[in-house]
């Protein structure tokens, strides 16, 4: 029995995962073989790689400090604002 790229049988199905399986290994043993076994960074390598924080810190502080009061702020007059702190 043949494996079929697209099966509909169970056996079938189980016959093209095992060569698929196979398949990836061989792949895998070949890259191995040419370009050597995977291995970590050297100290070098990992100092020169930066990584950069969250940009839009500055942003969310700007609009909370301006544009998120422009509508709900009141602006008042020294005798509005004496006659509020009296009341309190």
């Amino acid at each position: 029995m043949g494996v079929v790229s697209n099966p509909r049988t169970m056996k079938e199905l189980l016959a093209y995962s095992e060569l698929q399986k196979k398949s990836r290994a061989d792949g895998h043993r070949r890259a191995v073989r040419a370009n050597g076994v995977c291995g970590g960074l050297t100290d070098k390598e990992y100092n020169s790689i930066t990584t950069r924080q969250k940009s839009n810190f500055a942003k969310a502080r700007k609009f909370t400090h301006s544009r998120m009061w422009k509508e709900t702020h009141k602006k008042f007059d020294t005798k509005q604002l004496l006659i509020i702190k009296k009341t309190l």
